[in-house]
Parts: C-alpha cells; sequence; structure tokens
C-alpha cells in the first residue's frame, strides 16, 4: 500500500471573542500559541501545512514568515468556524489523500498525536481517525478525501464534530491525554 499523502490545517482565523484578543497570539512557554503550533505540526510526517487566517490577517502572517507553510486567508471567517474549514480544504491539492485539522489553542498538542493520526490512518485507511478526550471525540481529527464533500457542506459556526459522530462506525478513535485543555479566557492561560 502506498504511503498517503496527507496535509494539516490549522484554525487560526477567530476573533477570539470571549477571551478578548487574539488568542493565537498569546504567548505560551514564550513563544506565541499560533507559532507553537505551527512548529509542532511542521514537525509531523504530513505532507503540508494549510494555515487558515482570517481576524488580523496581515499581523498573524507576521508571527509564521519564516515557516514553511502555506498561508490561507478566509475573507468569511466572520460567518464561523465552517468557513475556515472550507477555505482550508478549498487549499488542497488534488494529491492529498487526507487532511488533518488542528486548532491552534490545545495546550497539550504533540507531533506525536498527529503521527499518531497518520499511522493509523495509514495502516487502515479509514475514513475517520479522531482523537478522544475527557468522555468525547474531537480534533484533532483525520479525514479521508471522500470525506470532504461533507466538509465543504458545512455551514455556520460549527466545526466537524457532527460529521464524526455521524460515522461513528466507519471511525476509529486514539487517546489524547488532556486533549480538553485549550485557551477560551484570560484565566485558562495560567
Amino acid at each position: 500500500m502506498d504511503k498517503p499523502s496527507i496535509a494539516i490545517i490549522v484554525l487560526a482565523a477567530g476573533a477570539s471573542i470571549r477571551l478578548g484578543a487574539p488568542k493565537q497570539l498569546l504567548p505560551y512557554n514564550g513563544i506565541s500559541l499560533l507559532r507553537r503550533t505551527v512548529e509542532t505540526v511542521l514537525l509531523s510526517e504530513a505532507k503540508s501545512v494549510h494555515v487558515v487566517f482570517g481576524f488580523e490577517a496581515e499581523k498573524m502572517k507576521l508571527e509564521i514568515a519564516n515557516l514553511p507553510v502555506d498561508i490561507v486567508v478566509n475573507p468569511n471567517w466572520q460567518r464561523g468556524i465552517s468557513t475556515s474549514i472550507r477555505s482550508g480544504i478549498q487549499s488542497l491539492g488534488k494529491n492529498i489523500d487526507a487532511v488533518i485539522i488542528v486548532l491552534c489553542d490545545q495546550l497539550k498538542l504533540s507531533t506525536d498525536i498527529l503521527n499518531t493520526l497518520i499511522d493509523t490512518y495509514t495502516s487502515t485507511r479509514v475514513p475517520i481517525v479522531t482523537c478522544k478526550y475527557a468522555g468525547t471525540v474531537g480534533v484533532p481529527a483525520l479525514f479521508d478525501r471522500c470525506i470532504f464533500p461533507e466538509l465543504l457542506s458545512l455551514e455556520g459556526d460549527l466545526g466537524a464534530k457532527k460529521i464524526i459522530e455521524r460515522h461513528m462506525k466507519e471511525r476509529i478513535e486514539i487517546d489524547f491525554l488532556g486533549g480538553e485543555i485549550d485557551i477560551d479566557t484570560i484565566t485558562d492561560q495560567r
């Protein structure tokens, strides 16, 4: 079986309204959440990395200007996360077999988790490989190309969770200890 071509989409377009400041630029262990996430995904076995910006896109681009990623600007970012997922999927080349969707505020994200998603997909070719944590499933999650039409049909401020739930019998879950730890408020940084 040929090794699949897998891309990663980092969703970093939101305005962080609950936080009151762009969470992508918040410092964590000496670097911004955005840069930390992008550096982590670049160390994975993925073929390419696509970072979707929206809110203050020019400022965000500067944060990762020297990193080898494809920048995608979502002009409709205010309409919700679905528009960023669509922008990311539309930026992929035809040779991509699967994509991993990643958020930039999961503090425990690691290259190991990403490579486990990739390795699980490579050995099984199931349509979805998702992480499980804190009694739920979610991102980061890998989606085979056959799921792209469903991702492209998302609307509003809804991510891919409904798609993951709909494919309960066609997915594999991997453990992501601490996957539920993210930043939504200033107190979450502590």
